[in-house]
């Protein structure tokens, strides 16, 4: 199940929410930290944190969110894909908190690379 144990409950298929979730964000961060920052799981760890802490502390999230974006760009740049979800993540935040020219920029800039992955538009 992997990182899954972290955001979702194995009984129901529910993903948490609330407390447990911010809990839980906090105790998968606090479990991978000591990893190289290289390390996959370690990366993954930080996005938990950051996507928990946007349901309810969204200016506290929008840190943690930038520095997963960053990380995988530094660290996993040939992974377009996840770098882009990961970017997706801060707009969605930029969102939450009312910042909508930022978010729309960064969307578009997204968007732009999707169509340059896929070829699609």
């Amino acid at each position: 199940e992997g990182m899954r144990k972290w955001y979702k409950c194995f009984d129901c298929g529910q993903d948490f929410h609330g407390a447990v979730d911010l809990a839980l964000g906090w105790a998968s961060w606090k479990t991978y930290l000591g990893r190289p920052e290289t390390n996959g799981v370690r990366c993954l760890a930080i996005g938990v944190l950051g996507n928990a802490l946007r349901d309810s502390r969204p200016e506290e999230a929008l840190p943690v969110l930038e520095a997963r974006s960053a990380l995988m760009r530094r660290h996993w740049s040939h992974d377009e894909e996840s770098i882009l979800t990961a970017q997706s993540n801060m707009t969605n935040c930029l969102s939450d908190l009312g910042r909508q020219d930022e978010a729309l920029v960064l969307d578009r800039e997204i968007y732009a690379r999707y169509v340059a992955i896929s070829g699609a538009s």
